[in-house]
């Protein structure tokens, strides 16, 4: 097998903390991989998945908007190409993002997810907190959730499958090649869903 080509917008956020996850992911499935930091447009050429961490979702989509970097990302994404994004990086994926205090936000964004987010539905920085999830498509070993100033799925579309739920909401989200995460699974030791999300660019190639 080839090696694998994985991104990393490398902007803002806890970029080395998905860096370190997908390194072990890769030791662990014994896969040849190679991490690429995104920047610019050109370093999009010839990956075959691309990671939206968690971090200031504003912050990132206005240097991406300012680097022309949006376009060139949701093609490929439309093409099919593999996308995780966790908290920050789920509102920028999202079709639509509102804050419940100012409303719908009037960023940029790539809006090629079918879903709903409200921005820190779960309250403010002091209101962090973790909490097992099951997520079957992991196994049946809870997973550990960080919800860091995190956002809830609000509404999802008929073809967005839900990975997982919290108090009746979504989570964690899949459509097709698009995979959200509302917690921040780059910041604890389990390599479950860097490892499923390799699955998929596996499964693309």
């Amino acid at each position: 097998m080839k090696e694998l080509t994985v991104g990393i917008v490398g902007i803002q956020g806890d970029v080395e903390e998905h860096k370190r996850s997908l390194e072990h992911a890769f030791r662990d499935m014994d896969l040849n991989g190679n991490i690429r930091w995104i920047r610019s447009p050109k370093e999009l050429v010839s990956i075959d998945g691309l990671i939206i961490p968690g971090g200031e979702s504003t912050v990132i989509s206005n240097i991406l908007s300012s680097r022309q970097m949006f376009q060139p990302i949701k093609d490929l994404i439309n093409k099919g190409l593999p996308v995780l994004g966790t908290c920050a990086g789920l509102i920028i994926l999202a079709k639509k993002n509102y804050d419940k205090v100012v409303g719908e936000k009037e960023q940029p964004k790539l809006g090629v997810m079918n879903v709903t987010v409200e921005r820190n539905f779960f309250g403010r920085q002091k209101e962090s907190f973790e909490a097992e999830l099951e997520i079957q498509k992991l196994g049946n070993k809870k997973f550990k959730g960080v919800f860091i100033r995190a956002p809830s799925i609000i509404e999802v579309g008929s073809d967005v499958q839900i990975l997982s739920k919290l108090n009746d909401l979504a989570v964690a989200v899949q459509e097709g090649n698009i995979i959200g995460t509302t917690f921040h699974p780059e910041l604890i030791c389990d390599i479950r869903l860097h490892k499923y999300f390799l699955t998929t660019i596996i499964s693309n190639q």
